[in-house]
């Protein structure tokens, strides 16, 4: 299986200190994105004015992170999207928020 993000499946790849991470919102994990964050619509909502956090950000995307790394941390993971930087991270925020809102 490809490590790349599917698009069709509104998914997106993304590369954060060595690992190939694809991004995919299955509905058991923007569930517990939500358990999280609350309300998604709220969360599209900010992103779209320019409110949405650091910390809603590198949440939504630890819950969306197919198959997993057993040795990735939750805080590894964190410090390698601040490595990255907001501008590394936006592409794949992009087709994560238009695929929460659009479904499939």
């Amino acid at each position: 299986m490809s490590d790349r993000g599917n698009a069709i499946r509104g998914e997106a790849e993304l590369v954060l200190d060595g690992y190939h991470l694809v991004l995919r919102p299955s509905f058991a994990a923007l569930v517990a994105a939500e358990e999280e964050l609350g309300s998604l619509f709220d969360l599209v909502e900010r992103a779209a004015d320019g409110r949405l956090l650091l910390s809603e950000m590198a949440a939504l995307f630890w819950h969306v992170i197919r198959d997993r790394p057993d040795d990735l941390t939750r805080a590894q993971c964190n410090e390698a999207m601040m490595a990255k930087g907001l501008a590394g991270m936006t592409p794949a925020l992009k087709i994560l928020l238009k695929q929460i809102l659009q479904g499939r």
